[in-house]
This record gives structure tokens, C-alpha cells and sequence, in this order.
């Protein structure tokens, strides 16, 4: 089952504590979080209003979740919270999953296969 981050104030303070990790299709935002929720990992998935529609958004949200479960998440002891960009939803599948796999591993939670 998928732990998502709910409350607002989680999700604001994993913003301003949590690592920013860029790709140029998702940003991640890490943050390792055992003394607050034990050994349960969650995760939270972002599409501003800026950046398009609700039919983009929503597009968006699906493609993030896919990404969550195709890379193993959520990881225990941390937050993660997945913050769509523009070229989200207008990339290549494997390249999206590959720049994430990548940098997931530049931190430390995934290794490299």
C-alpha cells in the first residue's frame, strides 16, 4: 500500500528540510524522517497549477505514481515527495524512470543495477 504524505503542514515542512534532487522531468524533494512517523516511508505527488490544466495535472500525478512504484518506493525512514515539471507528462517513459533511478541513487536510496 502507497503512504502518501497528506497534511499540507508535512508536506511544507519536507520543502523547506528535505533535498532537492533535479532531473529535468521530476523534481524530488528527499527527506529522511524515522523519528516522526517510525519505519514507514511515504511519499507525496505535486503538479502546480501553473504549470497546466487539470487534464495535465492529473496526467502528471499518474505518470509520478508509476515512477513511485517502478522504483521501489516508498522507502522506509524517508519522505519523498515527487514535484512535477513541465516536460512530466511530454517525455519518453524511460527516460523520466531513468533520470529518477539516477538520481535516487546519487543519494543513497536505490543502488545502481
Amino acid at each position: 500500500m502507497l503512504e502518501t504524505i497528506k497534511s499540507s503542514t508535512e508536506v511544507s515542512y519536507v520543502f523547506t528540510h528535505g533535498k532537492r534532487l533535479n532531473t529535468p522531468f521530476v523534481t524530488l524533494i528527499v527527506l529522511q524522517n524515522e523519528k516522526q512517523h517510525g519505519q514507514t516511508g511515504r511519499v507525496a505527488f505535486v503538479a502546480g497549477k501553473k504549470l497546466g490544466n487539470a487534464v495535465w495535472r492529473n496526467r502528471a500525478k499518474r505518470r509520478m505514481r508509476a515512477l513511485c512504484r517502478d522504483l521501489g518506493g516508498p522507502w522506509d525512514r524517508y519522505d519523498v515527495i515527487f514535484l512535477a515539471r513541465r516536460r512530466t507528462t511530454e517525455a519518453i517513459y524511460s527516460k523520466v524512470l531513468d533520470a529518477c533511478e539516477k538520481a535516487l541513487v546519487d543519494i543513497g536510496l536505490r543502488t545502481s543495477q
